[in-house]
């Protein structure tokens, strides 16, 4: 039998049906907090506050206490490195499918390391030892501390590297090479499920999941690559391998392993000429997906929204792309209006009050503008300002 033609959608239905699934053309409820980063692929929380307000757009009634509650106090969320050896908040009852189904962007820096030290052996000890540690939180410097005192390994000092950091930080030696705590912790990933715990001071400490989260529920490797790619494309289909693979940070080769296995599940849609993806059973919704007033909303910088897929047109015009996707890999807080990046914003702390800027690409109509101020004292009852200055232009 010849192959059924691909079910043809608009680009409005695509942005109708992506809004839906971030929460955020209709807000969920403060109770469901702790699930919202699960709904949207992960909170990326490279900048920890980043994350934190990406949950405020999407809850009604949601405050940064709230969120720090469910951090450090209930545990129902966590910050862990995922998706492109990158820090995201997830839902504690998910973090396995997360972490697991990311692993193998951890396995080739640890095959690297493995490599480059000359023994698998040694490696493997050194990471056991690491695994041991963390049986409690731990910072950085209690690591290096403890794998001298308690394990015998030799340290020195180098250079962090990454992001133009010159300061000098312990290295572990293990084999021919020297490894920073850092990236230690980032390829222990490849084995074990670890997460942040509470800071010690003003550093950040790490701990093993199954130590951290109560009822600890782990997966297989290859159920929470299944799963995660399920996840994804929930949140951010239709998309392409590619976007896919650029998304998780894969070799294209492993992203092709990971979907040919779900691909039983997956169809091809075409988008007004191009050809993408998404969950069969997500067909039907994509098909009647619509927006019935205007959505908008102040999304932060690095949102999940605004980081599925490898081309950007969909989000902002080329002329202005730019503004949005910075240099270094920098994404502005963006003004999205129905799924559009029509402006972008910025906040500053002025003693007690807050002030929030919102510069647009080009004139915002009187509805959109009404919306957006509304947004922006919003976001002061989120952060917990009683003043709250707001400027358009």
């Amino acid at each position: 039998m010849p192959e059924s033609k691909p079910v043809r959608v608009s680009w409005k239905q695509v942005a109708a049906f992506r809004l839906s699934r971030h929460r955020l053309s209709k807000k969920t409820s403060l109770a469901a907090l702790s699930s919202v980063p699960g709904d949207m692929a992960g909170a990326q929380a490279q900048v920890l506050l980043a994350g934190q307000m990406s949950i405020w757009p999407r809850v009604k009634g949601a405050r940064l206490q709230d969120v720090e509650s469910a951090l450090w106090k209930e545990r129902t969320l966590v910050r862990a490195w995922g998706m492109r050896g990158t820090m995201f908040l997830l839902p504690s009852d998910e973090l396995s499918v997360f972490v697991r189904g990311s692993a193998r962007r951890a396995a080739y820096n640890l095959n690297w390391a493995i490599r480059h030290a000359g023994s698998k052996q040694d490696v493997d000890k050194l990471l056991d030892r690491v695994s041991e540690i963390l049986e409690e939180p731990r910072t950085r410097t209690d690591l290096a501390q403890m794998l001298t005192e308690s394990h015998g390994y030799k340290t020195k000092s180098k250079a962090a590297g990454g992001w133009g950091d010159k300061r000098k930080v312990p290295h572990v030696k293990v084999g021919a090479i020297s490894l920073s705590m850092g990236f230690l912790l980032h390829i222990i990933r490849a084995r074990d499920v670890i997460c942040s715990g509470s800071n010690q001071g003003t550093e950040a400490s790490y701990v093993r999941a199954d130590k951290w989260i109560k009822n600890w529920k782990d997966v297989s490797q290859e159920k929470a690559e299944r799963e995660l790619l399920v996840k994804y494309l929930k949140a951010h289909g239709p998309a392409t391998i590619n976007d896919f693979a650029i998304w998780e940070g894969l070799y294209m080769k492993d992203a092709k392993d990971i979907w040919s296995k779900e691909a039983e599940n997956i169809v091809e849609v075409e988008i007004e000429g191009s050809k993408a993806s998404i969950l069969e059973s997500d067909l039907s919704e994509l098909e009647g997906a619509k927006i019935d007033e205007p959505v908008v909303r102040l999304v932060p910088y690095f949102d999940s929204f605004l980081l599925g897929h490898k081309s950007h047109l969909n989000i902002v015009d080329e002329k202005n792309r730019k503004k949005v996707y910075r240099s270094q890999g920098w994404v502005s807080p963006v003004v999205l209006v129905d799924g559009r990046a029509l402006g972008v914003w910025s906040h500053v702390q002025k003693r007690d009050d807050l002030e929030v800027r919102v510069t647009p690409f080009s004139k915002l109509s009187s509805q959109v503008s009404d919306r957006v101020k509304e947004e922006m004292s919003d976001l002061g009852r989120f952060l917990e300002f009683s003043s709250v200055k707001t400027v358009i232009g």
